[in-house]
């Protein structure tokens, strides 16, 4: 008997796998396809503070390894997120969620982050800070450090619950901004999110996407992922939640042994909606192939 249970900022889960934001919606079109009960968490649809319709379309273009996606936040509104859909998701969802918040000001951040924190369905906040800062000329939060920790300091002021800082990989040092999180009170951090990427139509000479660029998600980003999060691993002491291309129970192994305490999946779910049932039904058995009794023993094994 395998022990797959993980602790995450004091929380229990069952297992270490959790849907990650953006792939997952609010969890209800795939509980009509089993009993989304099993997960460790998930992390909900990315919120902001108003109603957002998203970019234009087309929002999606394949490509070798993956996928690109320039969505655009679409959603209905922190209001409506915290009054009607976190009370209804606990009609089939029966463990504390990851709320994730997205934020185009600190203002904007802090106002989502409190009220999310309110809800008793809340178990993390998870802080997307690839958002472009719009009172900074539009960078994104993500790629300075200390533009990171002003929105992890603001929005710890506001949340007793575990903040989670979901990273960008568009810098040239993601460990720094880990560190520069860890300093000003997160107690976890989160990566990778998209890497930025684009197709381009040979017939019509333009970019597929309606916004130019996208987030490449997907198989083809695993590595480069692994590499983030064992780099992080060593620069901080706080949990590290390791997503970025997984798509087996393999790959959770590795994941975890470059430092992960759980892991996010994203793109795989859009591909298979069953992915994360199967690699929680899966994970037990590859655990004792490699005589592994408990997740525990391996994390950040790769660094001993």
């Amino acid at each position: 008997m395998v022990n797959t249970k993980v602790s995450l900022c004091g929380i229990e889960l069952d297992n270490p796998i959790i849907p990650a934001s953006g792939t997952f919606g609010y969890g209800e079109e795939f509980a009509a396809l089993y009993d989304i009960n099993i997960l460790g968490s998930f992390s909900c649809k990315g919120t902001t503070k108003e109603p957002r319709f998203g970019n234009p379309t087309p929002r999606i273009a394949e490509c070798a390894g993956g996928m690109l996606n320039s969505v655009g936040l679409q959603n209905p509104g922190i209001d409506a997120v915290v009054n009607e859909i976190f009370p209804r998701m606990k009609e089939y969802f029966h463990k504390p969620i990851i709320a994730n918040v997205g934020g185009f000001s600190i203002e904007e951040y802090v106002e989502c982050s409190r009220l999310a924190a309110s809800s008793d369905a809340v178990g993390w906040l998870e802080i997307n800070i690839s958002c472009p800062n719009v009172h900074g000329g539009g960078l994104s939060f993500g790629t300075s450090p200390e533009a990171a920790a002003e929105v992890t300091r603001a929005v710890k002021a506001v949340s007793e619950k575990p903040v989670i800082m979901k990273l960008s990989p568009n810098v040239t040092n993601i460990a720094e901004i880990a560190k520069a999180c860890e300093d000003a009170g997160a107690d976890a951090v989160s990566l990778i999110n998209t890497l930025l990427g684009m197709r381009i139509d040979c017939k019509t000479r333009k970019p597929i996407l309606a916004n130019r660029t996208g987030g490449y998600s997907g198989p083809g980003v695993f590595p480069v992922a692994l590499r983030m999060v064992y780099e992080v691993y060593e620069a901080v002491s706080i949990p590290v939640i390791g997503m970025g291309g997984i798509q087996s129970a393999r790959d959770v192994l590795e994941m975890m042994m470059a430092g992960a305490t759980a892991v996010q999946i994203g793109a795989a779910n859009l591909v298979n909606p069953l992915i994360c049932k199967e690699i929680i039904e899966e994970l037990p058995r590859l655990m004792g192939h490699f005589g592994i009794s408990d997740l525990s023993e391996i994390k950040g094994a790769a660094h001993r």
